[in-house]
């Protein structure tokens, strides 16, 4: 893939997570507020204050995530992004570590 490739994937990714949480949030399904600058989407949980960075990194065509529970690397492979440790996949990743710092189910798949 060539770096346009990469960056116009990334843009695309960055822009359905938002797209979703936002969504979820004028459904009043989670207290969530999304500010995006550049190729990092920070995710902040306003009942808590946590919050989610997602980034995406040209150099090394990954995807990475920055949540309460660790820092994790998704890679492409196929039509998915997948964990480089243990190929979950970044969408379903997302739901759960969503889940888990905004205290209500989240699904972003």
């Amino acid at each position: 893939m060539t770096e346009t490739e990469f960056l116009a994937l990334a843009k695309s990714t960055l822009d359905q997570i938002e797209q979703a949480l936002d969504r979820l949030n004028d459904e009043d399904a989670i207290d969530v507020e999304c500010k995006r600058s550049g190729n990092v989407l920070e995710i902040e949980f306003l009942d808590n204050g946590s919050k989610i960075i997602v980034n995406s990194q040209a150099p090394l065509q990954e995807m990475w995530v920055a949540a309460r529970s660790g820092g994790f690397h998704y890679k492409r492979v196929g039509d998915e992004w997948r964990n480089t440790r243990d190929a979950s996949e970044l969408f379903a990743s997302l739901s759960k570590y969503a889940s888990e710092q905004g205290g209500a189910v989240v699904s972003l798949v």
